[in-house]
């Protein structure tokens, strides 16, 4: 049975989301303002039969849970803005070693040190783009506390599913929200696992070209033994530079996330029926842009949200939609425009799109929202 209402904060609400999800192992460096998720999990975990270890640093913490679902456990680690950037070529690792894993980033204000206990959005593209190579990546963002567990419990799921990195990219206004939740009674959420294989261990491909782009996984102490490599390898896990081994090899990380498009991406359309002016919003930013859609229907101008839950891959086809029927884009984000771009990307000239950016460390407001959309707008 569902548990009962309470005060939840959105830190803590990452961390009921992963016990759900079933992750048993937690590595991790304390950082503001991620650092709740790590006291939870260190309560936790061991009480539910996991594993919690504090790391030296974000480093080694990003190398643990890899090793750690390698040896079968769902493994996550979270952070923010320095530790997120020394986690990146443990990320690209994970990426090319196909090892299932979640990260939390809890963003704020940058570059380097930053302001540490003030919210921002300036991550979103070292989320995607992070570590070198070209790979495929998946990112959620939540705006609501309730929203950061059922993204964490997401999160787990993809990054089985796929078996890839996934990054939840929270911020600071939602990681430390309280807000009233009543979270599902734990029979009653879907939890996915990576797929074993079925053949004898002397057959095991770990890295076979199956069509739907995702092989087996086999975990350590199973009986499987398999190489494990950041160098691009064949489909038995040992390095190659045969021109067609290393091209399947990288096209198939990006099939099967391109296959998986419709089960990925994930955005949320509001009062978009009728609307001529449509708000692009994400993370924190779309409460407040949800907040000046409604003051801006009151003056008469017809506008509408669509928040973004899936960061990346891009929503492309969602936006798409969108861009056919409207006459003004906004897109509110508490950085220097890095949503934006990909908006004006996508428009290709059809509607007009503005930006509208805070990047003081205070959170963008319905007013500023709304400021910029009357801007220039002629009903």
């Amino acid at each position: 049975m569902a548990r009962e209402m309470e005060l939840m904060q959105g830190n803590q609400a990452i961390a009921e989301g992963a016990f759900y999800a079933g992750a048993r192992f937690y590595a991790g460096y304390p950082i503001t303002p991620s650092s709740e998720i790590a006291e939870e999990c260190s309560k936790m975990m061991p009480l539910l039969g996991g594993i919690y270890m504090q790391m030296e640093d974000e480093i080694a913490s990003m190398a643990a849970i890899i090793g750690g679902s390698l040896g079968g456990l769902k493994s996550m680690t979270a952070t923010s803005g320095p530790g997120f950037s020394v986690m990146q070529e443990n990320i690209g690792f994970a990426a090319m070693t196909e090892v299932p894993c979640v990260v939390v980033n809890v963003m704020r204000a940058g570059p380097s040190t930053g302001l540490p206990t003030q919210p921002a959005q300036g991550d979103v593209m070292q989320a995607r783009w992070g570590t070198h190579g070209d790979h495929p990546m998946i990112a959620l963002c939540p705006s609501s506390v309730r929203e950061t567990f059922d993204l964490t419990v997401r999160a787990v799921n993809l990054s089985e599913k796929y078996r890839v990195p996934v990054i939840l990219l929270t911020d600071e206004v939602i990681a430390h929200l309280r807000e009233k939740v009543t979270l599902p009674a734990p029979e009653t959420v879907e939890t996915v696992d990576r797929v074993k294989p079925t053949v004898p261990p002397d057959w095991y491909k770990p890295f076979e070209d199956v069509e739907s782009g995702i092989p087996p996984m086999a975990d350590f102490g199973e009986g499987y033994r398999y190489h494990v490599t950041g160098l691009t390898h064949d489909v038995l896990g040992f390095p190659t530079t045969v021109p067609a081994e290393v091209k399947t090899a990288i096209e198939r990380l990006h099939r099967k996330i391109a296959l998986g498009f419709s089960d990925i991406i994930s955005v949320e359309e509001f009062m978009l029926s009728d609307a001529e002016v449509v708000i692009v919003a994400y993370g924190c930013v779309a409460r407040s842009a949800k907040s000046a859609a409604l003051e801006l229907r009151q003056k008469g101008i017809k506008a509408g949200m669509l928040r973004l839950i899936t960061l990346w891959p891009f929503p492309r086809s969602p936006l798409e939609k969108v861009v056919k029927k409207v006459r003004k884009i906004v897109v509110p984000e508490m950085n220097m425009g890095q949503v934006y771009r990909e908006v004006v990307r996508v428009n290709a000239g059809k509607a007009k799109v503005r930006n509208c950016n805070r990047v003081d460390g205070e959170m963008l407001t319905p007013a500023e929202i709304i400021k910029t959309v009357v801007k220039d707008f002629k009903r």
